[in-house]
């Protein structure tokens, strides 16, 4: 068994919420009484968690090559560069989406 990403597990359970408002009955959650394992906070507090470490670990690696550690490579600095770069802009689109979610919402008529 696998564990699932953070983000793609909030991501999963963003679909099967449209899913189930939507009215497809073969949503995940749509039967009565049906509960959500997680919570999509605790998700997106995982991932930025996860990128915060992932950018603070690409610092550390960073840091040590500079000062010439034997069990650094450029190589291995690099990657963990970009992978920290890659998962900064992935939230970073996330919260644009989730602030014009919000601001789409605010702005409806009741």
């Amino acid at each position: 068994m696998t564990v699932a990403n953070p983000l793609t597990s909030a991501l999963q359970q963003i679909q099967s919420m449209a899913s189930e408002a939507a009215g497809d009955p073969a949503a995940p959650g749509a039967q009565a009484g049906a509960t959500y394992t997680g919570s999509f906070g605790a998700a997106l507090k995982a991932s930025l968690d996860k990128v915060s470490n992932d950018q603070m670990s690409a610092d550390n690696e960073a840091k040590a090559f500079e000062v010439g550690a034997p069990n650094v490579s450029l190589n291995d600095v690099m990657i963990d560069g970009q992978k920290a770069g890659i998962g900064f802009q992935f939230a970073l689109q996330v919260r644009n989406k989730l602030v014009t979610a919000y601001n789409d919402i605010m702005q409806m008529q009741v």
